[in-house]
């Protein structure tokens, strides 16, 4: 027999034979609470890069081990009064009494180790994740209404003058109507969330790990309050556990924000600068292909449309996307791949007289080897072209990986390229230096948050180079040098 709602605490019971299963509204909360907080996290964590796979395993495997070490903390604190007598009560977490800190603690922990055994700066994607946690919790303190824990100090029935009924009548505990502290904090939760998410975001955050000590602090000081009036909490002595580790929450992220632990622990992981890996396009970034370009658009034109004529400042706008999204403005859609070829046989046959070196380029690519850097292509033309071009100017040695657009699902500016260079090369996605010659590099680098460098090679792309907001604008390859320098987080401060 299958029940649905058997109960006020129940969300459903199954009993057939022998066979026995209550799933408590308790646990629908809590693991709905925390699904939620997957998902906003999931979706936040695409915008820098994270492969969906990595962070999928970490939530499956780290949610038992967060429900343990909620439970811990809660019996340690609470042995002697309810557990000492029966012990094997301890493992009954769908009667409630599991304990946040204990659960955050555990999480936090575990993923040290995740993230640092897959390469992944804790810090960075903590941003990601840790302000939904603020939402998971407060679904989760629903739980604890249902259950009726995370209560106050008696209160007259009039106290509930304002609330719906079903809140007082379950308020009603040993005899007596209490103070509603799940309702409080998870108000004061919200709030947090909105704070963090909307106004600290964009106002305060300035590093990696911001918004995780955004949400420490922020909870913990909702947490220290909400004790204050709480009368079922974890007591240690004649302290509150829970306000003792509030008070420890708050200084976490209050040095956090003040930046203290990058200076501290700057040879510490995830506090210790990393080299990023410095991808570059090809044409107009290390490849001078401009006049071959133009001169493959006049002549697949002067073929197609011989009475249009294409201006200097249209011609450059054709730099960047890729030959289908160009010639797709222009022809038919049947007539593309027609148009697409005749291009590409003029552009390859004269391809090698007209290439040559963007100036210092060989200079620039022989430095970063020499200093370690890890250095890649990532182009909107064929990847084979893209070699050949390389090749003439004698920049290809200098290469650990080169993607061209016939080596992904998606060109530029979706960062599917981006992220195929890094995962060739074995880096994380956590440090990138993009560095084009097109408002779409630029759009390409900001769509996974890494750091965009713009070359300004001509006075007619940089109005619109400025207009897309790169994070640095060079007017010379060499000023890379000067950049990587920097011990600097190589990635947008975008969430």
């Amino acid at each position: 027999m299958i029940s649905l709602f058997p109960s006020s605490k129940l969300f459903f019971a199954i009993d057939l034979g022998s066979f026995h299963l209550q799933v408590t509204w308790y646990a629908i909360l809590i693991l709905g609470g925390a699904l939620l907080a997957y998902f906003l996290s999931i979706k936040e964590a695409k915008k820098r890069g994270y492969d969906k796979e990595i962070l999928e395993n970490f939530f499956l495997s780290m949610l038992p081990i967060a429900i343990v070490g909620a439970r811990l903390y809660y019996v340690i604190f609470e042995w002697s009064t309810n557990f000492a007598y029966d012990p094997i009560s301890a493992f009954y977490v769908w009667e409630g009494g599991l304990a946040i800190h204990g659960g955050l603690i555990a999480a936090i922990i575990y993923a040290y180790f995740y993230f640092r055994h897959y390469g992944i700066n804790l810090l960075r994607v903590g941003d990601c994740i840790m302000p939904n946690i603020l939402i998971a919790q407060v679904i989760g303190r629903w739980g604890n209404f249902i259950n009726q824990e995370a209560y106050g100090e008696v209160v007259s029935g009039n106290y509930f003058k304002y609330f719906p009924d079903f809140i007082k009548d379950n308020m009603f505990i040993d005899g007596a109507y209490r103070m509603p502290m799940f309702l409080y904090e998870g108000i004061g939760n919200l709030i947090g969330f909105f704070l963090i998410k909307f106004v600290f975001k964009k106002y305060g955050y300035r590093k990696r790990g911001d918004m995780v000590y955004a949400y420490i602090a922020w909870y913990g000081m909702v947490r220290f309050f909400v004790e204050m009036f709480r009368t079922d909490a974890l007591m240690l002595g004649g302290l509150r556990v829970a306000q003792i580790t509030s008070l420890i929450f708050v200084t976490i992220g209050l040095l956090g924000i003040f930046g203290v632990y990058n200076k501290v622990f700057k040879k510490i992981y995830p506090f210790t600068p990393q080299k990023p890996v410095i991808l570059f396009d090809a044409d107009g970034t290390l490849i001078d292909t401009e006049k071959l370009i133009m001169d493959s658009f006049r002549h697949t034109f002067a073929h197609f449309k011989p009475d249009y004529t294409l201006g200097e400042e249209e011609l450059h706008s054709f730099m960047g996307p890729t030959l289908r999204a160009t010639f797709e403005k222009y022809f038919p859609e049947e007539q593309v791949d027609e148009v697409v070829n005749f291009y590409r046989e003029f552009n390859h046959r004269e391809h090698d007289a007209y290439v040559k070196e963007i100036p210092h380029a060989k200079e620039v690519l022989s430095t970063l080897k020499k200093d370690g850097y890890t250095v890649g292509v990532v182009s909107n033309k064929m990847e084979a072209l893209v070699r050949r071009g390389l090749h003439v100017c004698e920049l290809e040695e200098y290469m650990d990986t080169i993607i061209g657009c016939d080596g992904v699902t998606n060109p530029k500016p979706h960062p599917e390229s981006l992220l195929l260079a890094c995962k060739n090369t074995l880096s994380p996605v956590d440090d990138v230096i993009y560095v084009g010659d097109t408002p779409g590099d630029v759009q390409a680098a900001k769509n996974m948050c890494a750091y965009s460098i713009a070359l300004v090679s001509n006075e007619c792309g940089e109005a619109k180079l400025k207009e897309a907001k790169p994070c640095a604008l060079i007017y010379d390859l060499r000023e890379i040098l000067e950049i990587v320098k920097e011990e600097n987080e190589w990635d947008e401060l975008v969430i």
